[in-house]
């Protein structure tokens, strides 16, 4: 649901045929499997167990013995078994369907480029333009009131209008060709420092203007986006390796652009300098330097500070995007874990939970499985959430919805083992009734 809501605009309409689109929706079921097998397991051992409650076999089973845990031990074993499956899900096909993923819906822009230029939207994804389209006609190929700029870095504009033209890729998919009729092309040449330039203004009829599409270039055999969601466990494990070993890079780094502006600490240590020296001999800087050199040395130095805080600015800047790097690809080694570990911790709250209700049927068994799905999901995204921004660690962050939930099913299954009723309307009656006939003679009085 939520990638028909995110592209369906994108995709009703624009001549796509029946196989990609069910294609495209494959994929994305695909890689929704690690999700929903946690909530499809919590749901069925729900609605399991308050079936056999409903129906007294339980009652009978502890009748003749057997205790809870013993009769769940079946099937939390075929829950360990069916976290294994999530797991060879999320770590072998799930990846492979992400790639296959991207790569389609970059195929579809290249071969339906208006899916991705919208009206009255500025469009900067081709390097070096930004396209604005006034209209577009039904079937996306006739355009109107188009506008094209040239992104350059000084402040000279290079700009095309026109009223109408004609959208197209070649059959290589290599270019984006606009046919543009009754326009106008704007361009400035000249040394971008200085106001003294050229400008020319051209009127056309028809002016044929070609995009190069190598920045969207995608092949079907060879998969160019990289993505840690498209890797395993042991490329994660690798990649987050290599990201590590950059530390050493790093600070070989800092000292090559940092050091030659502090020359001082090639020398001695100025403690050694002026041992020997009484107070009174050490002279002051004022004293050192003339008076007409100490602009030009205060100058010197003040340059030299700022280039060394821009280089520094420049590295810390990168060594950011490593760590964050390196996060993303934490994030999703343990993913691969947690959502497989899920499916057990759920099953652990499902099963005693059934047995407490004591109600079967798609009713109470599907309250209480959204409930704690609605838990299990708002907290794994908080830990997520926590984790990408550096507040936390990645290892609380992404176990955080596991460690919170695991003694719930233990309580559960402690109150399921001795007939808890925990859940039981008449058991809570009971309960309040005293109070409520308390209050009620209190107000009387």
């Amino acid at each position: 649901m939520q990638f028909f809501w995110l592209y369906i605009d994108d995709l009703v309409g624009k001549g796509l045929d029946t196989f990609i689109i069910l294609k495209l929706v494959g994929l994305v079921s695909i890689s929704m499997l690690t999700t929903a097998i946690p909530l499809a397991l919590l749901f069925s051992s729900i609605m399991t167990f308050g079936n056999l409650g409903e129906s007294f076999e339980l009652v009978a089973i502890k009748s003749a013995g057997i205790p809870l845990v013993r009769f769940m031990r079946p099937l939390f074993i075929f829950a360990i078994f069916l976290a294994g499956i999530a797991f060879l899900l999320a770590n072998n096909i799930i990846p492979v369907s992400q790639m296959r993923l991207t790569t389609l819906k970059y195929e579809i822009i290249i071969s339906k480029p208006a899916i991705d230029l919208k009206e009255g939207v500025f469009y900067d994804k081709i390097d070096g333009y930004v396209i604005k389209l006034g209209k577009k006609e039904a079937n996306d190929s006739v355009i109107n009131d188009i506008v094209i700029f040239e992104k350059r870095f000084g402040l000279q504009d290079n700009m095309i209008t026109a009223k109408s033209g004609v959208m197209r890729v070649t059959p290589d998919k290599k270019f984006l060709e606009f046919i543009l009729y009754n326009g106008w092309r704007y361009q400035e040449k000249g040394y971008r420092a200085t106001t003294n330039t050229e400008f020319t203004r051209l009127n056309f009829k028809e002016y044929k203007k070609v995009f190069d599409l190598k920045s969207f270039q995608m092949n079907k055999t060879v998969d160019v986006i990289y993505d840690p969601k498209m890797l395993s466990v042991r490329q994660l494990g690798k990649a987050i390796d290599s990201i590590q070993l950059m530390d050493s890079f790093f600070i070989k780094k800092t000292q090559s652009e940092i050091y030659p502006y502090l020359k001082f600490m090639f020398y001695k240590d100025s403690a050694t300098l002026f041992k020997g020296y009484q107070p009174a001999q050490i002279k002051t800087f004022d004293a050192i330097i003339p008076k007409e050199e100490r602009y030009n040395i205060v100058e010197s130095v003040a340059y030299q500070f700022s280039s060394m805080q821009n280089n520094l600015a420049s590295l810390v800047t990168i060594y950011k995007e490593q760590q964050h790097a390196e996060t993303m690809h934490a994030i999703e080694w343990h993913r691969k874990f947690t959502l497989s570990f899920a499916c057990i911790v759920l099953f652990l709250i499902g099963a005693p939970l059934g047995a407490i209700i004591r109600k079967g049927g798609l009713g109470a068994p599907m309250v209480s499985a959204i409930a704690f799905f609605v838990v299990f999901f708002l907290l794994n995204n908080f830990g997520e959430k926590l984790a990408t921004s550096g507040q936390w660690s990645v290892y609380a962050g992404m176990w955080l919805s596991s460690l919170f939930l695991i003694p719930v099913g233990l309580f559960l299954t402690y109150k399921a083992m001795r007939d808890s009723q925990l859940f039981n309307q008449e058991f809570y009656y009971r309960f309040l009734q005293p109070i409520k006939v308390t209050l009620q003679k209190y107000f009387k009085k």
